[in-house]
C-alpha cells in the first residue's frame, strides 16, 4: 500500500490575514450554530418537537428566521450543529496520516474526532440522545450523519487497495469495506453505552478497547492478503506480521506496514539462511 506524496503549497505573507479571517468566520459560524442548537433543544424539551417552530427557535436565540436558515435547512438539523465541522476534522486526520501507519489505525484516530465532539459537552449529548430516541425524525437525521462518516472511512480504506483487484487470495478490498463499517459500529456501540450511562465513565478507554478488537479481527489480514507460497506449512492462529521464503537465489518477503523492523530483518535473515 502507498500514499501519494503531497507537496505543501507555498505560502506568502498575504495568506496569513486571509487564513486568520477564515478561521474567525468559521468560529463565529460554529458559535451561532451551537446557540441555535441550544435554543432548539430547550424548546424541544419543554414544548415538544412537533409543537416547536423555526420562528420560535430563532427568537429564542435572538436572531431572525433567515439567520436560522443560513445555518440549518430544517429544525431537525438544528440539534446536530457540529457534524459538518467534525467531518472536516476527521478527514484532516486521514489526510495527515504518517505513511507508516496502518490505514485501519488511521481510521480509528479519525473517528475519535466524533467521540470528542460528544464528550466535549456530555450534558448536551445525553439530552440530544434522549431526544433522538423519542423523535423518529431526529433519529433518521442522526443515522444520515453516521452514514457520512462511514462513507468517508470506506473511501479512505479502499483508497489503499485497488477495488478492482479483488480475486482469489486478495481480500483486501473486502476487508477494507467491512473494516470501515466495523470501526463505525464499534464507535457507535461505545457511544450509546456511554450516553445511556449519563455521559459518565472513561469513554476513551472503552473506545480503545473496542478498536483493539476491530484491529485484531480485520487488521491482521489487511495489506497481507496474498496467500503464503504453497510449499509453506499450514499455520494455526492469526497470520504472522511477516512472511519470508526463499526460492532459489530470490528471497520473497511480505510484511504488514506495522511490523517491527527487527522482525522483518530477522525473517529475511532466516530465509537467507536456507538459500
Amino acid at each position: 500500500m502507498s500514499k501519494a506524496a503531497k507537496s505543501p503549497r507555498a505560502t506568502s505573507p498575504s495568506d496569513a490575514p486571509e487564513s486568520a479571517a477564515g478561521t474567525r468566520a468559521a468560529a463565529q459560524r460554529l458559535k451561532m450554530r451551537r446557540e441555535l442548537a441550544t435554543a432548539a433543544m430547550e424548546l424541544f424539551a419543554t414544548k415538544g418537537y412537533e409543537a416547536t417552530t423555526v420562528d420560535e427557535i430563532a427568537a429564542a436565540a435572538g436572531v431572525a428566521r433567515r439567520t436560522f436558515f443560513r445555518h440549518f435547512r430544517s429544525k431537525e438539523e438544528a440539534i446536530f450543529p457540529d457534524h459538518d465541522d467534525t467531518l472536516v476534522r476527521a478527514e484532516a486526520v486521514l489526510n495527515a496520516a504518517p505513511p507508516h501507519e496502518h490505514p485501519l489505525d488511521t481510521v480509528c484516530r479519525g473517528i475519535k474526532e466524533v467521540m470528542k465532539m460528544y464528550a466535549g459537552s456530555p450534558a448536551v449529548s445525553v439530552e440530544r440522545y434522549r431526544l433522538t430516541r423519542e423523535v423518529p425524525t431526529l433519529r433518521e437525521r442522526e443515522i444520515a450523519s453516521v452514514a457520512r462518516y462511514e462513507r468517508l472511512f470506506t473511501r479512505y480504506l479502499l483508497g489503499h487497495f485497488d477495488e478492482r483487484d479483488h480475486h482469489d487470495g486478495n481480500d483486501d478490498p473486502l476487508l477494507a469495506e467491512v473494516a470501515a463499517s466495523a470501526v463505525v459500529t464499534a464507535h457507535n456501540h461505545v457511544l450509546r453505552r456511554w450516553l445511556r450511562a449519563g455521559g459518565e465513565g472513561d469513554v476513551e478507554a472503552q473506545l480503545d478497547h473496542a478498536f483493539a478488537i476491530v484491529r485484531e479481527t480485520f487488521g491482521s489480514g489487511m495489506g497481507a492478503g496474498r496467500p503464503a507460497p504453497s510449499s509453506a506449512a499450514p499455520q494455526d492462529g492469526p497470520a504472522p506480521a511477516v512472511r519470508a521464503s526463499a526460492r532459489g537465489d530470490v528471497v520473497v518477503a511480505v510484511a504488514r506496514t506495522d511490523a517491527p523492523l527487527d522482525e522483518v530483518m530477522r525473517s529475511i535473515q532466516q530465509a537467507l539462511g536456507t538459500v
